[in-house]
């Protein structure tokens, strides 16, 4: 039996980024975050990956797949095999324009809901050598996450 590369981005999204296969999705989303059994992912919509500029002359990006479930979360999945210069940069870009293209002017801050990044990466960032690693933002004394909307898996 002959088996796709997942590593390759067509490939992967037909896999995971694929409306009629999003049971996949939704499983592997369950498999790596961690969320509470009531706040589970138990549907998704397949959203464009394609992330335009709001104003004319910004950066336009393209995520591998970008889905958002039923409580409003949204999850940017990204397959990476090599490791592009300033990498770290890149994830905190996508994951905050996903995050501030929630609302428009007029809107309440309380309409934002959170942006789950995960990326499957072929290298290593920093040294924790877990398999599955999770970057929150907490307080660096207290280890409290008082700001709760973005988690990078």
């Amino acid at each position: 039996m002959k088996f796709v590369d997942v590593t390759n981005d067509i490939a992967f999204r037909k896999i995971f980024g694929n409306e009629n296969k999003k049971i996949s999705l939704i499983s592997f989303l369950n498999a790596v975050i961690s969320l509470p059994d009531k706040n589970r992912v138990v549907d998704v919509d397949i959203l464009n990956p394609y992330q335009l500029p709001k104003l004319s002359g910004g950066k336009s990006t393209i995520v591998d797949i970008m889905a958002k479930d039923t409580n409003g979360n949204t999850f940017i999945v990204e397959m990476q095999v090599s490791e592009p210069e300033f990498f770290h940069k890149r994830i905190l870009y996508y994951t905050s324009q996903s995050y501030v293209g929630q609302i428009q002017k007029g809107n309440d801050y309380i309409n934002l809901n959170p942006v789950y990044f995960i990326g499957i990466l072929e290298f290593v960032i920093g040294n924790n050598p877990n398999y599955i690693r999770c970057h929150k933002v907490v307080d660096v004394e207290t280890g409290e996450q008082v700001i709760r909307d973005v988690e990078f898996n």
